[in-house]
């Protein structure tokens, strides 16, 4: 007797908090270096410097935002994504092409990103406290602190700092991670050569955090400037320009380096970040 397995979207919500715990400290590790306005450090020698100036526990600092934000982004997107394609194979027998998934993902993306901006913001906040000097910290308690703290302070338009960029990566990732992953693991499955087991789950999640960070990567350096910044950037554009439009940033990419003031935050450890992410 063939065994059929039901998902539950909120089990999506759920396993985001539980990867948000084991991948926090590459997150804030990447958030700090996305910050830098150049290039000092490297990936190795900002986690070595956050040990060494807060201690270990630092690498944690904003989990509670980390874990605010899996419970409205994250959880927005699993219920909107697998709600409606399982709806639809149902009715079709089979499943969706791929390139509904891709429309169906992008807006369930799109609306968890910005539903999830507010603690989104705060948890960017919080990760970047720990390198800044200790007279200019927020010093966020909590992520409800954050949260009631910058609507007192800043207004609650505030709280939507950086919305345009954070629903248009949660667009990207959604699409990268879930349809990529669903469209990968019906690939291989249909290669006849694995089943659906641990290792085929494994191998279609490095393709789906592979996929979601080379789309995600670009948006995902603007929209932390953006939710950092105290008032610097005006609009969208403005966290772009510093990066990209400055005289050397236009002369790199004359020589076809057009996306390396992106790569800041490095790929490798945004790579380990989204694959381990998608695994669990």
């Amino acid at each position: 007797m063939t065994e059929t397995r039901v998902s539950r979207w909120y089990f999506g919500g759920i396993a985001s908090c539980a990867a948000a715990c084991c991948t926090h400290p590459l997150d804030l590790i990447k958030v700090h270096l996305q910050t830098q306005q150049e290039v000092k450090m490297r990936m190795t020698s900002m986690a070595t410097q956050v040990v060494r100036s807060d201690g270990l526990l630092a690498l944690y600092n904003g989990l509670s935002a980390s874990l605010c934000r899996q419970m409205t982004y994250s959880m927005t997107r699993f219920a909107i994504y697998e709600t409606v394609r399982d709806k639809i194979s149902s009715r079709n027998q089979g499943p969706m092409p791929f390139y509904q998934k891709i429309l169906l993902a992008a807006f369930g993306g799109l609306t968890g990103g910005f539903i999830g901006t507010p603690a989104d913001m705060v948890n960017v906040r919080m990760q970047n406290d720990v390198k800044l000097p200790p007279e200019l910290r927020r010093n966020y308690a909590h992520a409800l602190d954050g949260l009631l703290r910058v609507w007192n302070e800043e207004g609650i338009r505030k709280l939507f700092s950086g919305a345009s960029m954070a629903a248009s990566r949660g667009a990207m990732v959604t699409v990268g991670q879930l349809s990529c992953y669903d469209q990968a693991k019906q690939l291989l499955l249909g290669t006849g050569l694995m089943t659906d087991n641990i290792f085929t789950h494994i191998f279609a999640s490095l393709i789906a955090g592979g996929c979601a960070t080379v789309l995600c990567q670009p948006m995902d350096v603007v929209k932390t400037r953006l939710m950092n910044s105290k008032g610097e950037y005006r609009r969208c554009g403005g966290a772009i320009c510093p990066s990209v439009l400055s005289a050397a940033l236009i002369s790199r990419a004359l020589r076809g380096q057009l996306l390396v003031p992106f790569g800041r935050g490095k790929l490798i450890c945004h790579m380990s970040r989204k694959t381990s992410h998608s695994y669990v």
